[in-house]
């Protein structure tokens, strides 16, 4: 057994967490596809996906917990933090996202929240298949190559975000603009809050490798 071996918690605990969490991002973006897919009798979809957020919500408070209870730690305590931190936010922004298209009485999806959700999910998966590698760091790249796919998704959903704005302005509904405007800005920081994971996930395959 290496030092290292012998020095971490055997448990491992703040893995199993890591990898609880993403598969719970991983299920709340599969709601939201499913949802603007088929945008009927949305109430009960809405409050699955609230409660996959309240779940997230609770791993995330372990790994905080685990944080204040254990001096070893497999990684530096910020890169936990800001890992559980980004994750968790991607629930919030999916879990608020359909929350205000409720509220704001919306009637319809279009492509572009369509393309975002995707979006969303595909970086979701990547992040959940990077989690799985940061137990045992044997090739960095296994870890980094998810990261950049990320990095390249979120860079996607910075176009269609354009795409879409530029297209909501060539209407006149101002009340609607103001609505559809909000709902894409959430879903495309989403996909901001994965590239943030993303981007920790990606130090910590450089740093502990």
């Amino acid at each position: 057994m290496s030092i290292k071996e012998w020095i971490i918690p055997q448990d491992k605990i703040f893995f199993d967490l890591f990898e609880r969490l993403s598969e719970t991002v991983v299920k709340g973006s599969n709601e939201l596809v499913l949802l603007l897919d088929d945008y009927k009798d949305i109430k009960p979809k809405i409050q699955k996906i609230k409660d996959i957020e309240h779940e997230g919500d609770e791993i995330a408070h372990a790994i905080y917990e685990q944080l204040n209870v254990n001096f070893i730690t497999p990684f530096e305590p910020q890169e936990i933090s800001r890992l559980a931190s980004a994750l968790d936010d991607v629930l919030d922004f999916i879990d608020g996202t359909t929350r205000r298209m409720e509220h704001y009485g919306i009637t319809e999806t279009d492509v572009y929240m369509h393309e975002l959700a995707q979006l969303i999910q595909l970086s979701a998966v990547e992040l959940a298949e990077a989690v799985k590698h940061i137990r045992s760091i044997k090739d960095p790249r296994l870890i980094e190559d998810r990261c950049i796919e990320v990095n390249r998704l979120e860079n996607v959903a910075d176009e269609v975000l354009t795409q879409a704005i530029t297209a909501l302005f060539t209407t006149s509904d101002a009340m609607n603009i103001i609505k559809c405007k909000d709902v894409y800005d959430r879903l495309e920081l989403a996909t901001d809050k994965c590239e943030d994971a993303a981007n920790v996930l990606s130090n910590i395959a450089i740093k502990h490798s």
